[in-house]
């Protein structure tokens, strides 16, 4: 019997990494490539055509023999039907990705969303290994979340499950992308750390910060974080706050869905442990201590790997339905 493949496609605004797995889930090859968003659609289709054809030439294997591929993008996304409603960072508006990536390779497609799928991924080979009940949240730019409830992901009825970033922790608090006030997103994430950043340079304050950020006035995270790793105390409270606001929204997921476990990945956990160890203690005030007591926080295990990780599983599912948990 020939043997399967599959390939797990993370697109993203910036860069497009895919993968090549075998039936067991073994990563054989993996490109990562800017995505190049302004090129346009057809543009950025094509880059992810070159990417799947990369793997397989790099590990020699024929398109015949590849059963199957996911892609993990932005959303908001229908799953089902394999559209993407509206990708801000891509530019794109009601996008029928897994048709046209049909049309063009023969290979059946699927399309999750990319959140989603960092869940699932460090459920299935990552730091969630072993639970049946987590919640996954990565802070970056934005703020996003997967979950798996009952070894199985969570969409909710219509694909929208796990936005957590447009939970409210702040009435009447800063405008936040999404058009509400005061969401979590709007709080904690890499773009609310740079917003205050900018805030205090404009008052003429934050001068480390400046520094940080090479004496432009458009400061951003990275550099509150070069502050605060030196010591500047603006910078320290710039981001305890976002912690503090992180944990916030901990506590709430906690006290809804109890779970055993939630898992903090993004860039903003570069930041150290002040992010982390932040949100904890602000967790553990506002928790009920029934969940607090019964829940791990850990750090994220594979990276900037997880989405991929995820379309690998996934796509491994839709070979075998009722193989891997996690479906």
């Amino acid at each position: 019997m020939e043997d399967k493949f599959v390939i797990g496609v993370d697109l993203g605004g910036t860069k497009i990494y895919t993968v090549l797995a075998g039936a067991d889930g073994r990563v054989l090859t993996a490109v990562k490539v800017p995505t190049e968003a302004a090129g346009g659609r057809d543009h950025v289709l094509k880059r992810i055509m070159q990417t799947m054809e990369q793997v397989r030439e790099q590990a020699g294997v024929p398109g015949r023999l590849v059963r199957a591929t996911v892609v993990g993008a932005p959303g908001p996304l229908d799953a089902s039907r394999g559209v993407v409603y509206q990708a801000p960072n891509l530019g794109w508006q009601n996008v029928p990705l897994t048709q046209l990536m049909e049309e063009a390779t023969g290979i059946p497609a699927r399309l999750e969303n990319d959140a989603n799928l960092a869940a699932l991924g460090e459920h299935v080979y990552g730091a969630g290994r072993g639970e049946t009940d987590l919640v996954y949240i990565t802070v970056s730019t934005g703020i996003g979340s997967g979950m798996i409830l009952d070894g199985r992901l969570y969409r909710g009825v219509g694909g929208g499950a796990g936005e957590i970033g447009h939970m409210t922790v702040l009435p009447d608090g800063p405008p936040c992308s999404c058009g509400n006030r005061g969401c979590l997103e709007a709080m904690a994430s890499g773009s609310a750390i740079a917003r205050e950043a900018r805030s205090l340079v404009a008052q003429g304050k934050g001068k480390a910060i400046l520094a940080a950020g090479g004496g432009r006035p458009e400061v951003d995270a990275e550099a509150v974080s070069a502050a605060a790793a030196a010591g500047d105390p603006e910078a320290i409270f710039i981001i305890a706050e976002a912690a503090r606001f992180l944990g916030i929204g901990l506590a709430n997921v906690l006290n809804l869905l109890n779970p055993a476990l939630v898992i903090l990945g993004g860039g903003a956990m570069k930041i150290g442990s002040v992010v982390f160890e932040g949100a904890r203690s602000e967790m553990q005030k506002r928790a009920l201590a029934a969940a607090y007591d019964r829940v791990k926080l850990v750090p994220a295990q594979l990276g900037g790997r997880a989405g991929a990780m995820g379309a690998v599983a996934l796509a491994l599912q839709c070979l075998v339905p009722e193989g891997m948990a996690g479906s």
